[in-house]
């Protein structure tokens, strides 16, 4: 009964998603980037670690992760809405763009190998092969297969898969969220909720959630945007995104962290998959289809941009053709040398020095603009970034 009505949900939140009035909505269309960046960031491995790691404060700690994202994303908001009124720029901000330009194309080359891995261990979680050799032989072969394709096609075919990705990612959350209402449910008429003790206290536990700041991250692809959107509406449309994933992941987490019993034995990429198979049985199978999805559009999506980036930042002297080379040539040592967990961790702290760095562009623009206390909110953003960067550690 409760596979029909998961099934149901899903088939009622794709009708609302192809709905005309929504899917032809500018503001939607425009909200869609970032939010499928977002979720595609962390979704499905977030719950099971912030679970076994934090126990009952596990929704504290996702809303502290939000609330770090919205003060990065203020930053970057602010640079788009200033540099609309204020274009001129100086060369210290000059100096730092090309900067921030240089690592976000370095975060987007790890968070590629990140997304790659993740497909790689959800493409085999429900076959026999369901071991780490197979889980990076699969991601090493769509790694091999992006090079081919970036070397002679170019991505712009595969690219149009992202609205596509994003709306089936939304329909089976749709579904997984019924589905964990009604066990929580279960649980509550049992008297079967629990408040597990955390795991991780003190020092670590901070350490640790800069670890994981790449799970809410991809908000910054609205900075991006500017050939199609105008800067009011790549605003609202971040914001939005951020709204979005925020209600999405609190709701998620609260129902995932009090009705199940956390093991630190059964912890690693795919534990949420062992999880639903308790709720229902169809959720597995949807869940290893909105990851595949997700992952690899969110990968497609990265490498096309980390490929513009270098070009760009290179002048042109390297080619989009061998930064794709070179991304798929770091994918595959980190995966073959570093687990999953720790390529979470860099990708966090790649990510982080980006925000610190447009943080730090926004504390100028907004000093010189006489905005001094936003000055010095985005002052203190960016040394949030940079002790992220510096300090973020991997599950253990």
């Amino acid at each position: 009964m409760l596979n029909a009505a998961i099934l149901a949900t899903v088939t009622l939140a794709g009708a609302i998603l192809i709905w005309p009035r929504v899917a032809n909505s500018i503001v939607w269309r425009a909200t869609i980037t970032p939010l499928a960046s977002i979720i595609g960031s962390g979704f499905l491995v977030l719950g099971p670690i912030l679970d076994v790691s934090y126990g009952g404060y596990a929704p504290l700690v996702m809303v502290g992760l939000c609330m770090v994202a919205y003060l990065f994303g203020s930053a970057i908001r602010f640079n788009i809405a200033d540099i609309e009124t204020r274009p001129a720029a100086s060369r210290l901000t000059d100096g730092l763009e090309t900067m921030a330009s240089i690592v976000l194309a370095f975060a987007f080359i790890v968070s590629v190998a990140y997304y790659l891995n993740l497909f790689g261990a959800f493409g085999v979680s429900l076959t026999e092969l369901d071991d780490q050799f197979h889980a990076k032989l699969l991601t090493t072969a769509v790694f091999t297969l992006i090079l081919f394709t970036g070397l002679t096609r170019g991505f712009s075919a595969l690219e149009r898969m992202e609205q596509v990705s994003v709306c089936l990612k939304l329909m089976i959350i749709a579904g997984l969220l019924l589905g964990l209402m009604v066990h929580f449910g279960e649980a509550t008429g049992r008297g079967a909720l629990q408040f597990d003790a955390p795991r991780v206290t003190g020092w670590a536990s901070l350490t640790l959630m800069a670890g994981l700041i790449v799970t809410v991250q991809g908000f910054e692809t609205s900075r991006y945007l500017g050939s199609t959107y105008d800067a009011r509406m790549r605003i609202q449309s971040m914001q939005l995104a951020q709204w979005i994933s925020t209600v999405i992941y609190c709701i998620y987490i609260v129902l995932l962290t009090y009705a199940f019993e956390s093991d630190p034995l059964s912890l690693d990429e795919t534990a949420i998959i062992d999880l639903m198979q308790i709720v229902a049985p169809i959720l597995p199978l949807l869940l290893v289809i909105a990851a595949l999805s997700a992952q690899f559009s969110a990968a497609i999506a990265d490498t096309s941009g980390s490929g513009g980036l270098i070009t760009e930042v290179s002048k042109g002297a390297i080619k989009e053709r061998v930064a794709y080379a070179l991304l798929v040539g770091i994918g595959v040592l980190l995966t073959w040398t570093a687990n999953i967990f720790e390529i979470i961790s860099y990708a966090s702290r790649a990510f982080a020095l980006y925000y610190a760095l447009q943080a730090g562009i926004a504390a100028i623009r907004a000093w010189r603009g006489n905005h001094l206390a936003k000055a010095t909110l985005f002052g203190g953003v960016a040394l949030l970034g940079v002790a992220i960067a510096a300090f973020g550690t991997p599950v253990e």
